[in-house]
């Protein structure tokens, strides 16, 4: 076999791994999250606005220090170029020293965020959830070497079990009537069911500490680490604007809006997130390659995530009102303006991947600084003035203007054309905000939240089929991607990704 030959297999047998991890993944990410949605809905409709609320106190907390617990250094085992094993020993035990000490840094000043926050009778709460800190911060490492191994099949089961584990003691708690302790008590156990999943799945499990390796590990981790705390502010900044200045039952109706406005980036991007930064990481060498494979993967997921945003949008009252009762209605255009934000996420947490593996984090950390710059006194001023969707309108506003550009200009300088992206995105696009326009006028001739959002969903379908009949090409690119998810193996492909 000639070097080309096998070249040529390397990369099929690549196309071929990553394909299965991408499958699994998509089929985890789907059962997870209408796991999550479903319980999500039920608890909301037992626990209402008030409860809710004094769990999303607790939940903004814990998050703050999730983002930042492991240092920054698990995603060095995806990126290791020797065998990754090598250095998880280090890993284990620095994101376990480091979350052991947040733990009890969360525990003890749980009083003041509750208050500062707008719930004094959340710090119980966030005390118990801070356990779940050490849980998480011993199984990063683990979590990173399935992803670095493709393994998404075994981390299908463990997801599972972790996501079923937790809602279901949540669920029937909740019927109990522990209120918002049985969301708290629902998520520690579902980190310590994860700590022996991805123990045994990756076993041997041991902290070794390698003087040799924490030099370069913290080198590497810390810069992500930061990223990830202004990755977290931006993120969550209006919650604790909304928490701080509107009180603890305003939180309740931002968290749920905010989080099925979320719902299509959790469905549809994070699987592909999943998979992605360890196949964009051994396509380094190959610029051509790599520009054509993100311009793809931006391309199939704007046919679908696009409709299912803008119309969402358009439907957003009798959405949330179906869903989740008419007691939580006032979330309902805080969700239109949202779910307009998640469209262009999508796009900003794909490029975030890729600009990591091409060790752009300087870069990023810095646009998350100007972002939170940017957000932060926005959505402060937007909360005094304007309430709750004065916030999301501030949110939505400083991502078009400030934080877009600023990705735009990121991929440009690490040469990734940007006239292939504006062209992946424009029939989709122009599809989506025709069905969106339709939406709205059908809503507006009937009277029933489920009708309308029946009818919704139906011209949500139709313009994603309209994308498909108008670009066939795209259902061969749909293919390409299925083989190798963002590895169009066929040099025709890519030329037709980054030309197109």
């Amino acid at each position: 076999m000639g070097p080309g030959e096998e070249q040529d297999g390397q990369q099929g047998d690549l196309a071929r791994t990553a394909a299965g991890a991408f499958g699994w993944s998509f089929l985890n990410t789907a059962l997870s999250r209408f796991g999550t949605l479903l319980v999500g809905v039920l608890l909301a409709r037992i626990l209402g606005p008030d409860e809710f609320g004094t769990f999303a106190v607790a939940m903004v907390a814990l998050l703050a220090v999730l983002s930042f617990n492991e240092l920054g250094v698990s995603l060095a085992v995806v990126r290791w170029e020797r065998d990754p094993r090598t250095v998880l020993g280090s890993v284990n035990a620095i994101s376990t020293a480091g979350s052991l000490l947040l733990f009890a840094a969360m525990y003890v000043t749980a009083g003041p965020v509750a208050r500062v926050l707008g719930a004094p009778d959340a710090a119980g709460i966030i005390q118990l959830m801070s356990v779940s800190v050490v849980f998480s911060g011993m199984v990063a490492g683990p979590a990173a070497l399935l992803q670095r191994q493709f393994r998404q099949r075994r981390r299908f089961v463990i997801d599972q079990c972790v996501t079923w584990s937790g809602t279901a003691l949540s669920l029937g708690l909740a019927l109990g009537g522990f209120g918002a302790w049985s969301l708290a008590w629902g998520r520690v156990l579902a980190t310590l069911v994860g700590v022996v999943l991805f123990v045994h799945a990756t076993r041997p499990y041991r902290w070794q500490v390698d003087r040799a390796l924490v030099g370069p590990l913290l080198r590497f981790g810390l810069p992500l680490a930061g990223a990830s705390i202004v990755v977290f502010a931006v993120g969550y900044v209006e919650q604790v604007a909304v928490g701080a200045l509107l009180g603890a039952t305003s939180l309740g109706y931002f968290v749920l809006a905010f989080n099925l406005a979320s719902w299509p980036l959790n469905m549809f991007s994070q699987p592909l997130r999943s998979v992605a930064p360890a196949v964009f990481s051994r396509m380094q060498g190959d610029p051509r390659r790599l520009a054509g494979s993100f311009t793809l993967l931006l391309r199939v997921v704007a046919v679908v995530t696009l409709p299912v945003c803008l119309v969402g949008a358009a439907a957003a009252d009798d959405v949330v009102r179906f869903v989740y009762g008419d007691e939580w209605g006032p979330a309902s255009e805080v969700f239109a303006v949202l779910v307009l934000a998640t469209s262009v996420r999508i796009f900003l947490e794909l490029s975030y991947d890729l600009l990591v593996v091409l060790r752009a984090t300087g870069r990023l950390l810095v646009v998350q600084l100007v972002w939170l710059a940017a957000l932060a006194p926005a959505v402060w001023v937007a909360a005094r003035e304007q309430g709750l969707v004065g916030v999301a309108v501030a949110e939505l506003a400083v991502i078009l203007v400030v934080v877009l550009p600023c990705y735009l200009g990121m991929l440009r300088r690490q040469g990734i054309p940007l006239a292939p992206l504006g062209t992946a995105i424009v029939l989709p696009m122009v599809v989506s905000v025709a069905a969106a326009g339709l939406t709205m006028l059908v809503a507006a001739e009937l009277s029933s939240p489920f009708v309308t959002s029946v009818a919704a969903g139906t011209v949500c379908l139709a313009a994603i089929a309209c994308v498909l009949l108008l670009r066939p090409h795209l259902l061969r690119q749909a293919k390409a991607l299925r083989s190798g998810p963002a590895v169009a193996t066929d040099d025709a492909d890519v030329a037709e990704a980054v030309d197109a």
